[in-house]
């Protein structure tokens, strides 16, 4: 009797027998990537990273007191405007730094943008508003043109 020869087990994790045009054209593919990957990144100029941010809006009854995160700006980066029923706080800032040696010359930009446009639930007399910003965080307090009480709280059990 002959004997029959022994089936290879190929699992998902082996290459199956590829032809010989199959294995030239993985090695090429193979080729390409290496020598796509060895070369220096480049990074893409983009739009301005425009962040999200945390906003609180509180009625204090004669007047309502905004604050934002602001974090990286300074006085002079931030603009406000104010209408009789909303505030619109944008802020930008930009940084650059150069670098010069013997051999290289390294160059760094970096840029953040804030923007928020809130409806208030008040008319506010928007001559007297005052803004202050300390550690990253704008306070806008907008005086109202007819203030409200302040509500009461009343605990609720929660069952």
């Amino acid at each position: 009797m002959a004997k029959k020869p022994a089936k290879k087990s190929t699992s998902f994790l082996q290459k199956p027998n590829l032809s010989g045009f199959d294995r030239v054209f993985d090695n090429f593919r193979k080729d390409m990537e290496k020598s796509f990957f060895s070369f220096p990144r480049i990074e893409i100029p983009s739009f301005p990273n425009l962040q999200e941010t945390t906003c609180d809006v509180i009625d204090e009854g004669k007047q309502l007191r905004v604050k934002m995160n602001v974090p990286g700006v300074t006085k002079k980066d931030v603009n406000l405007n104010v209408t009789d029923n909303s505030l619109e706080i944008s802020a930008e800032h930009k940084e650059e730094s150069e670098e010069k040696k013997k051999n290289y010359l390294r160059k760094e930009r970096s840029q953040v943008s804030y923007y928020r446009t809130l409806p208030l639930p008040d008319k506010i007399n928007s001559g007297k508003t005052k803004a202050k910003l300390s550690d990253g965080v704008l306070e806008v307090t907008l005086p109202k043109s007819k203030p409200t009480s302040v509500q009461k709280k009343r605990s609720i059990k929660v069952q």
